[in-house]
C-alpha cells in the first residue's frame, strides 16, 4: 500500500469538490452523508471507508478507483503508472480533465481486455474443430478411392 495520509485523501476529495464547483453541503447530499462527516473527512479528521468513498466518487462525477488509489485502498496497476502519471503530472489540465482521461484510458484497457480474453476462448474452440476436418478429409478419401 502506498503512504498516504487521512489528510491527504481529505485534500484531494476538498480539490476534487472545489474543481467541481459544488459547495460541501451540495457533495454531502449527493454523496448521502452528513454536512459535519464530510467535513471531518476533507479536514482529515476522519478516514473514510471503501464505500463512502464510493458515495463521495459518486457525488463528485469520478471514478471511485481514483478516490481508492489515493486513500490507498488500491495500488495502481503496473501497467498504468507511465500514462496515469504523464496525466497527472500536466499541469495545463485542471483535476476534473485528468481524471476524465484517466477513466477513458481505464475503459479502454477493459475493453482490450476483454477483447484479448474473448480471442483466447475463441482460440479453443477453433483447435478442437480441426479434429473433425482431419475426420471429414479422411472420409472423403475413402469416397473417391
Amino acid at each position: 500500500m502506498s503512504p498516504v495520509t487521512v489528510s491527504g485523501i481529505g485534500a484531494y476529495i476538498r480539490e476534487q469538490r472545489e474543481q467541481a464547483k459544488i459547495s460541501i453541503r451540495q457533495l454531502a447530499q449527493a454523496a448521502g452523508i452528513s454536512n459535519p462527516y464530510l467535513s471531518q473527512v476533507e479536514r482529515g479528521l476522519r478516514r473514510p471507508s471503501a464505500d463512502i468513498l464510493q458515495q463521495i466518487a459518486k457525488g463528485l462525477r469520478i471514478s471511485a478507483e481514483a478516490l481508492y488509489v489515493q486513500a490507498g485502498i488500491l495500488d495502481d496497476r503496473e501497467g498504468d503508472t507511465t500514462v496515469t502519471d504523464a496525466i497527472m503530472a500536466d499541469r495545463e489540465l485542471t483535476e476534473r480533465q485528468k481524471q476524465m482521461l484517466i477513466d477513458i484510458y481505464e475503459s479502454f484497457r477493459k475493453e482490450v481486455g476483454a477483447e484479448a480474453e474473448a480471442g483466447a476462448e475463441a482460440d479453443d474452440p477453433e483447435e478442437s474443430a480441426e479434429d473433425p476436418l482431419a475426420g471429414a478429409s479422411d472420409a472423403g478419401d475413402h469416397v473417391s478411392g
